[in-house]
């Protein structure tokens, strides 16, 4: 059976993150976003994953090269050389989605964005139940005049969709992972178009759409706010698991670069008081009397100094955080330095090689790669360029 992955463009939600690395390479709990969903497609028995870019994919091959072997699983890369939405990289593809070594009449599509359980069997099994021609999946929100509602009845076949809700219709949103027939690619014409908006509306009003609800978490991480939001859900999953999850039998716990399979306590572990759950490469330095955790994900190589405070952070490979500073709801860049003394909070993203001087404050704050911060910022939503 084969996937696809909707890659897309710039990433742009997600920078300066992504000035450095394309989205899917950009390390969500010590792993690459698209590796999480490499994993479970091949866990799933997908043998072939089609990956849909749109930018930089040249950046991309060492890495999937990689997971190939890892996984024992065959990744192609179609290429759109303009932006042809969330339906028209489909058609783009479908000389590689229609191999004829695949027996398969259907194919899982994936938004590259989602983090969660991902449930592939029991989708597989409720769209050969229901002969459907899409399954999307669903998941429950708080609120959904935010979304786009998916209405469907107790069987699960899909009505219709309504767009932002001003009145109650349904809690239920699509959560970007689908199953469809290989025959949907006929349905879309060679031209930018919307799965969401254009073909799965069509197919309902046929009564072949279905969807199945995810019981399960489930976090968009295209944007720093939300990124930080699903480390929680990871986290706290991982460890409800138990048995082989990094996280089972308490924190702190590691993860080898590439892989969230190896469980160990580090050997840092009495030098700080981490509150659970945190997750640590084996590489990373800790040092004494600081408080990590919760909600903490630190990458290889990286050094946490004397007296740190740590907390729903994420520090990404190299990362330096010097002694006595506190870093809270923020995500802190490959090679990043922190200096002695700093203060980074409420969501900001310290890019690559940024290096913020001893004793600084820095609040709500986007700082481009490889910038020298020497001042205090208290201005919301700033970018330092």
């Amino acid at each position: 059976m084969k996937a696809l992955i909707l890659v897309g463009g710039f990433g742009t939600r997600l920078r300066p993150l992504t000035f450095t690395k394309p989205k899917p390479l950009v390390e969500f709990c010590n792993m690459p976003i698209v590796e999480h969903q490499v994993k479970a497609l091949a866990d799933a028995g997908v043998d072939h994953i089609v990956l849909a870019v749109g930018f930089r994919p040249e950046q991309m091959l060492d890495a999937l090269k990689v997971m190939e072997e890892k996984y024992k699983i065959k990744i192609s890369v179609s290429i759109e050389n303009e932006p042809m939405g969330t339906a028209g990289p489909l058609r783009l593809a479908k000389d590689l989605i229609m191999d004829p070594s695949d027996s398969s009449d259907s194919l899982f599509v994936f938004n590259s964005d989602v983090i969660c359980d991902f449930p592939l069997r029991e989708m597989k099994a409720f769209h050969v139940q229901n002969d459907a021609e899409a399954t999307i999946v669903v998941t429950r929100v708080k609120d959904p005049s935010k979304f786009g509602v998916v209405v469907h009845d107790a069987s699960g076949k899909v009505d219709r969709f309504v767009e932002k809700p001003t009145e109650w219709v349904g809690d239920c949103i699509n959560a970007g992972l689908y199953i469809l027939k290989k025959k949907v690619i006929d349905r879309i014409q060679p031209k930018p178009t919307s799965i969401e908006r254009e073909t799965f509306p069509s197919i309902a009003a046929e009564g072949g759409l279905f969807c199945m609800t995810l019981e399960g978490y489930w976090a968009d991480v295209g944007q720093p706010k939300d990124f930080l939001a699903a480390v929680k859900l990871y986290l706290e999953a991982e460890t409800k698991k138990g048995g082989n999850s990094p996280m089972s039998g308490g924190s702190p716990h590691v993860a080898s670069p590439l892989s969230v399979t190896t469980q160990c306590t580090h050997p840092h572990s009495d030098r700080a008081d981490f509150i659970h759950p945190v997750l640590i490469d084996p590489t990373a330095k800790v040092g004494e009397g600081g408080k990590i955790g919760p909600n903490v994900v630190i990458g290889p190589n990286c050094e946490v100094g004397d007296g740190v405070r740590l907390r729903d952070t994420c520090l990404l490979e190299g990362a330096v955080v010097g002694n006595h500073s506190c870093v809270t709801n923020s995500i802190v860049a490959w090679g990043a330095r922190i200096g002695s003394w700093v203060r980074v909070d409420d969501n900001s993203v310290i890019g690559e090689g940024v290096s913020v001087a001893h004793e600084v404050y820095l609040h709500n704050t986007l700082v481009l790669p490889h910038k020298d911060v020497k001042e205090t910022n208290r201005e919301p939503s700033k970018i330092i360029m």
